[in-house]
């Protein structure tokens, strides 16, 4: 179908500043693994087709049987990630295949993306070609040299947090990503490949409850938010 949308997810990390021996995509959130409850958020959305899972070698097998013990039927390919983050979301490309017009990217471990922000990024993408959800920095950030003093202030009014998933047309972050490896180039995040190619990027206003689970102090919050601000939300 012409208006196709892909997605995929991106859960190969080891997470090693959770500082536990399980991966943080498969501790429990409330009885189920956090990637589960990531899947679950899209695979109820009725814009999305088809659902790419980019996980790490040992754990294809796993996620197959999460899969299947969760009715996760968009969920069509779980594949192994490569080295790093971006050779796994270019895996995650090629699964998708090019029949696929509109691509998001989305982290494993941020479970709580709201339906209707989503669907703002998709809308957004539709006319621009890349967007991306985004929250405006809280905090007064500082520019720090390698000696620990201040440098610089930046304007906070400027400044966004960028979170996921982050949309594109699917023929435009391919390209990205395969110019990138014939160059050598690494970004921090898909967004960062597009803006290498001088494609514009757009912002999407999101919620300060998308986040993303990395630290154990995350874990508290990601049960408050769970159980009094997003539970089973769908669209």
């Amino acid at each position: 179908m012409a208006d196709k949308l892909g997605i995929i997810i991106v859960a190969a990390g080891r997470g090693s500043r959770m500082g536990t021996k399980e991966s943080k995509q498969y501790l429990l959130l409330d009885g189920k693994p956090i990637i589960v409850h990531t899947l679950e958020r899209f695979e109820k959305m009725s814009a999305v087709e088809e659902i790419v899972l980019v996980t790490g070698r040992e754990d294809v097998q796993r996620c197959r049987d999460y899969a299947n013990q969760y009715g996760l039927t968009k969920c069509k390919h779980i594949i192994p990630g490569g080295k790093e983050r971006q050779d796994s979301v270019y895996q995650g490309l090629l699964a998708l295949g090019r029949s696929t017009e509109w691509v998001m990217v989305h982290d494993g471990v941020r479970p709580f993306a709201h339906p209707d922000h989503v669907l703002a990024c998709l809308q957004r993408v539709q006319e621009m070609g890349a967007a991306v959800l985004a929250v405006p920095v809280k905090d007064t950030i500082k520019v720090v040299g390698s000696n620990g003093t201040i440098q610089s202030t930046p304007d906070r009014s400027s400044l966004w947090a960028i979170q996921t998933p982050q949309a594109f047309r699917f023929a435009l972050l391919l390209d990205a990503h395969e110019k990138a490896r014939q160059e050598g180039f690494m970004g921090t995040d898909d967004a960062m490949l597009v803006e290498w190619l001088g494609h514009p990027v757009d912002v999407v206003p999101s919620d300060y409850y998308n986040i993303k689970i990395t630290t154990p102090e995350d874990l508290p919050w990601a049960e408050w938010i769970l159980r009094h601000a997003r539970g089973e939300v769908s669209e």
